[in-house]
């Protein structure tokens, strides 16, 4: 296959016409927020409208931005079609109708927390609830470090799996159910509501589960650094997004040395670095590996990422130095 195929650009994502959700992950401390950020600028340049969407308990985006965000999407200041929030998918999360005890007694919320793990579940179908119900044009999540998001991802998947069984086992239920709520003078509620709520919350879940493993409509950009640690990690969570059937095919490489003048300290990092990017070639070879560099300020507000977010599309040019606004002499 011809290496043209393969530019070293986010083109291929910026250009698709079908993509509604792309997630942008990896290792602490390798840049994810900034990717995403850049990512969904690019992004809004070609659609209508994009959502951008921290899953991190950390909360970066406001931090990036420099504006406060909360769990409902806000226009981003100095776009007119970028709206950014910042959500954590645990239980104390859930919606509204999931909090409250229902009028015929039945809290879905209390139910579930019986089975492990799955709280977490039914909290993140809800967001997925919510997100669907706005229709952005296309949807980039800041996911929190690896292994947080891979259980965040195979969330749709397993929850399907619990729900079809518990729907399988209903007839099992019912005698003992019905002799219960008799017992209790009927103050329970019918199997009948209980089927019901779990199949609306199920057919959800059915419906993220296909789109996340269409390659069409999703995709997965792993950042990391020119490191051990961070080249490993990322390994393994391609490897890993693979068995859950999510597609990746961009990696993003972050903090990237490019040595301006004689500096023993930034010769000796390039060095290093030189060989962690030769393995990533090796590894990513029919990827499209993007490379940005290790820049002298940090990367805040908006005039900076706007720069930055460019390096997505036309590659970095270490003879022509990208000097931020905030970058002091």
């Amino acid at each position: 296959m011809a290496d043209d195929e393969y530019e070293p650009t986010i083109e291929n994502i910026i250009n698709s016409e079908k993509l509604k959700w792309i997630f942008v992950g990896g290792k602490g401390g390798v840049g994810k927020t900034t990717t995403s950020c850049s990512v969904a600028i690019q992004l809004s340049k070609v659609k209508e409208s994009v959502l951008l969407i921290s899953t991190d308990p950390a909360h970066n985006l406001s931090d990036a931005f420099g504006q406060k965000f909360t769990k409902s999407p806000t226009l981003v200041e100095g776009f007119t079609n970028l709206f950014a929030m910042e959500i954590d998918p645990t239980p104390d999360q859930l919606a509204p109708e999931f909090m409250e005890t229902q009028s015929d007694g039945f809290n879905l919320q209390e139910f579930t927390a019986a089975i492990p793990g799955i709280d977490e579940a039914m909290s993140f179908a809800e967001v997925m609830k919510l997100v669907k119900s706005l229709e952005f044009s296309v949807v980039v999540f800041d996911t929190a470090p690896t292994g947080h998001t891979l259980r965040l991802l195979s969330i749709p998947s397993l929850l399907d799996k619990g729900l079809n069984k518990f729907l399988s086992m209903q007839q099992n239920f019912s005698g003992i159910f019905n002799a219960v709520s008799g017992m209790m003078g009927g103050n329970t509620p019918s199997l009948e509501n209980m089927e019901s709520k779990i199949q609306s919350t199920k057919k959800v879940v059915e419906e993220i589960n296909i789109q996340f493993k269409n390659p069409d409509l999703t995709t997965f950009i792993p950042v990391c650094i020119p490191e051990f640690l961070s080249v490993y990690e990322t390994e393994r969570l391609i490897q890993e997004l693979t068995k859950l059937d999510i597609d990746v095919h961009n990696v993003i490489v972050n903090q990237i040395v490019y040595p301006e003048k004689d500096c023993n300290l930034c010769n000796a990092r390039q060095k290093m670095q030189k060989k962690y990017l030769n393995q990533i070639a090796d590894l990513y070879f029919d990827f499209h590996v993007t490379k940005l560099p290790l820049l002298k300020a940090e990367v805040r507000g908006v005039p900076s990422l706007k720069l930055f977010s460019e390096l997505l599309i036309k590659p970095y040019d270490p003879s022509t130095p990208l000097v931020l606004p905030n970058q002091e002499d």
